[in-house]
C-alpha cells in the first residue's frame, strides 16, 4: 500500500472544523487547524474574545468565522451549526473545547453551581455532538469529534472542583460510547486529557491564589505548565490523518502530573 507523504498526512484543505471555547486551549486549537488549511468557525459565549481570535486567524490570510453561541442552548448550537453549514458548506470536525471551572466545596455548592458546570461543560458536548454528527452522517464522508476532557477525568487535582470532575468524567464516558455508536460512519471520536496550562482562566488563578497553582505545579515532573499550543498540536493530531487508525482513546497532556 503506498503510504501518503507527511505533508498530506497534516493537510486539512478543504475540511471545516468548529471549535467551542475561543481563548486559551480553544485558540491554541483553532490556530494549528487553520494553519493547516481547515475552516474555522470558531464559537463561544464572548462576542468580544470570540471576533478577536477569528481576526488574528484571520490576519495570517487563513480561513475563520466567528459566532457568539451559549452552547448549552439547544437552539444556539443548532444554529451554530445552520451557520457553518451557510458560510463553509459542510462539517468535518468538531471540538468540543468549550468549559469552566469554579473551585467550590460541595459543602457550599448550590445546585445552581453544580447544574451550570454539567450544562457548559457536559450538556454542551451532548447537544454539538449530536447536531454536527448529524451533518457529518449526512454527507457521508465521515468526520473527527475531539473532545477536551481534562487529567481531573481520571484523577482529582485538588478539592474545589467535584462539579468539574463529574463533568469530565461524564465527557469521558460519552467519548468512548459515542466513537461506539458513530463508527459506522467513519466518524472518529476521541479526547485529549490537557494537564495544567497556561490559560487566561489559570493565570487569574495564578494571582489569587499563588499557594493553589504551586502545589499544583510541584506535582508536574515537568515543572512548568503547558502551553496552549502543546494542546493545539495533539488537536491538530487527532483532527488529521496521522490518527487514521484511533477512535475511543483519549490522549494525556500532561507533562507527567498522573505519574506522580
Amino acid at each position: 500500500m503506498l503510504k501518503m507523504p507527511v505533508e498530506k498526512l497534516l493537510d486539512l484543505s478543504g475540511k471545516t472544523a468548529i471549535i467551542t471555547g475561543a481563548v486559551g486551549i480553544g485558540f491554541g486549537i483553532a490556530y494549528r487547524l487553520a494553519e493547516a488549511g481547515a475552516n474555522v468557525m470558531v464559537a463561544s459565549l464572548g462576542e468580544e474574545e470570540t471576533t478577536e481570535t477569528a481576526n488574528k486567524l484571520k490576519g495570517n490570510g487563513w480561513k475563520a468565522t466567528a459566532i457568539q453561541v451559549d452552547v448549552a442552548i439547544q437552539e444556539d448550537v443548532k444554529r451554530m451549526v445552520e451557520r457553518t453549514i451557510q458560510t463553509y458548506g459542510s462539517i468535518e470536525i468538531l471540538v468540543n473545547n468549550a468549559g469552566i471551572y469554579p473551585s467550590i466545596s460541595v459543602m457550599k455548592m448550590t445546585l445552581a453551581d453544580f447544574e451550570k458546570v454539567l450544562a457548559v461543560n457536559l450538556k454542551s458536548v451532548f447537544l454539538c455532538t449530536k447536531y454536527a454528527a448529524e451533518q457529518m452522517i449526512k454527507q457521508g464522508n465521515g468526520g473527527r469529534i475531539i473532545n477536551i476532557t481534562s487529567i481531573d477525568a481520571l484523577h482529582p487535582s485538588s478539592v474545589g472542583l467535584a462539579h468539574y470532575d463529574a463533568s469530565k468524567h461524564g465527557v469521558w464516558g460519552f467519548t468512548k460510547n459515542v466513537a461506539l455508536e458513530l463508527a459506522p460512519h467513519k466518524i472518529w471520536v476521541n479526547a485529549i486529557a490537557p494537564g495544567g496550562v497556561l490559560t487566561p482562566g489559570v493565570e487569574k488563578l495564578q494571582k489569587s491564589n499563588k499557594n493553589l497553582l504551586e502545589s499544583f505545579l510541584s506535582k508536574i515532573p515537568m515543572h512548568r505548565l503547558g502551553d496552549t499550543d502543546e494542546i493545539g498540536k495533539v488537536a491538530l493530531f487527532l483532527a488529521s490523518d496521522m490518527s487514521s487508525y484511533m477512535t475511543g482513546s483519549q490522549i494525556v497532556v500532561d507533562g507527567g502530573t498522573l505519574l506522580t
